[in-house]
């Protein structure tokens, strides 16, 4: 048991004792060169204490978060290209000290004239609890297995941050974010920063209704803290090293009627374009959920695909990593709708939970559809980039190699 130091006893005389418990976290977002956003959440009102530092000093700086249930903690003046380490701490149930501390690390952003990515990339991890057979036999959840199994697997990769493709639950709802997310993720998101392009289910089963205006704020956005932009968590853009990564919200397609347009002289597409045009150099990624191609059970997004593709080729994208459909797929580069080395290679990375579906069709755009829970692992090294794919038991699926 960890003993107060003098700052504890101090903050202590005026915070009165309570013993909580972490229930969600931590689990960090928004990372810049210079600032980290961690959050965690506790099942009784507390206050708690964060400390950090550049790795080994772990203590070097120490903040206090005021009495909640929900804590963010909002870290400035860090540096670029840096590896941190953290402790959370909360009260013991003794009220003579506080609780051995929650570790965890991470890294800020890389300045532009480095060279070198690492990041992580999934998607749909919602899936709910299998329904008893009518005899009552319990059905096994292989949701469950294959999100700890991932988990285990990431868990042991270096990587610099972690992209997810959208639908973090099956409803939508946070209620549900615990059981599907969170928990079986932990081990990764307490030292990977999470970036997300939302998936239809954040708007919520009701999105083609109006009054589901609120669903997004109530369930997602309150929880997240996501790059900066006029329309964030919607769409909004990061750079680090020698890439742009750029985040779209594709759900309009979808039937959510409180997404931003795709249409041609929309302000989400005019974004993207001066988000593009401005990289300048740099890779350039998008992330969206709604498949551009696919030969999945649910196939191509057409809205999407009329409305996006032109613009990736013309403006340089070299990859989008893309949800929708519960499998794998890439694409081979694709230009003006036929392969083409110059084009936009397409990877959908649509199940980390949901049940895979086989392939419902053929297209000359594929080079690659495996039916398989899995997660990718990404490297970039100057001008090139390596994608790695790998199921829930560690198998690879898929390697692709890609040159700017």
């Amino acid at each position: 048991m960890k003993k107060l130091s003098l700052f504890f006893v101090l903050i202590l005389v005026v915070c009165p004792l309570q013993a909580a418990q972490l229930i969600r976290g931590p689990y960090i977002e928004d990372p810049t060169q210079t600032t980290m956003v961690l959050r965690w959440q506790t099942d009784e009102a507390t206050p708690s204490w964060l400390e950090y530092g550049p790795v080994p000093r772990c203590n070097q700086i120490m903040t206090l978060t005021p009495e909640a249930t929900q804590h963010k903690a909002i870290l400035y003046g860090l540096v670029p290209n840096q590896d941190f380490c953290y402790r959370i701490y909360v009260n013991n149930t003794a009220g003579d000290g506080v609780q051995e501390p929650v570790e965890g690390s991470f890294r800020t952003l890389y300045s532009a004239e480095r060279k070198v990515v690492n990041f992580l990339a999934l998607g749909a991890t919602g899936a709910d609890i299998p329904l008893p057979l009518p005899d009552g036999t319990p059905v096994p959840d292989e949701a469950a297995q294959a999100r700890t199994q991932l988990a285990a697997l990431m868990a042991q990769e270096n990587a610099d941050f972690l992209i997810h493709t959208g639908n973090l639950t099956h409803s939508g709802l946070n209620e549900d974010a615990d059981r599907e997310f969170f928990e079986p993720f932990r081990p990764v998101l307490a030292k990977t920063p999470l970036f997300v392009a939302l998936g239809p289910n954040e708007y919520g089963p009701d999105r083609e209704n109006r009054d589901s205006k609120s669903f997004l704020r109530s369930n997602y956005s309150r929880y997240h803290d996501m790059s900066w932009s006029n329309a964030t968590p919607k769409y909004y853009s990061f750079d680090t090293a020698n890439t742009r990564f750029i985040f779209l919200d594709t759900n309009v397609a979808e039937g959510a009627v409180w997404g931003p347009e795709i249409a041609e002289n929309s302000a989400q597409v005019k974004w993207l374009k001066s988000m593009l045009s401005s990289a300048g150099e740099k890779w350039k990624i998008v992330v969206m959920n709604a498949p551009a191609y696919s030969t999945g059970t649910r196939g191509p997004n057409n809205e999407v695909a009329l409305n996006l593709i032109e613009i990736f080729e013309n403006y340089g994208v070299k990859l989008v990593l893309q949800g929708g459909d519960a499998n794998y797929e890439r694409t081979f580069p694709m230009f003006r709708g036929e392969p083409n080395p110059r084009g936009v290679t397409y990877v959908t990375l649509g199940t980390a939970a949901p049940t895979p579906q086989k392939r419902t069709q053929s297209d000359s755009s594929t080079a690659r559809f495996v039916a398989a829970r899995h997660y990718a692992s990404g490297k970039i090294v100057d001008r090139k980039l390596t994608l790695k794919v790998y199921n829930n038991l560690g198998k690879e699926l898929d390697t692709v190699e890609i040159y700017q």
